[in-house]
């Protein structure tokens, strides 16, 4: 796994913890944190692309180095 995938695991992970929030307990930790801003968008645009990125190991043999 390069380094722009663990980024990008680390951005999709960020938005499941925050989707698990608001299924749980409808709170928004990215709009508690940066409001309904510009800001807050961007996070979301990061997080979207990051599970694109992450697409690309369904199809990657994590097995081998």
């Amino acid at each position: 796994m390069n380094v722009i995938q663990k980024i990008a695991l680390v951005f999709t992970i960020i938005g499941a913890i925050n989707w698990g929030l608001i299924g749980l307990f409808n709170f928004n930790l990215v709009e508690s944190i940066f409001g309904t801003s510009l800001f807050s968008a961007i996070i979301y645009m990061i997080v979207g692309i990051a599970g694109i990125i992450n697409i690309m190991l369904l199809f990657t043999d994590l097995d081998t180095k």
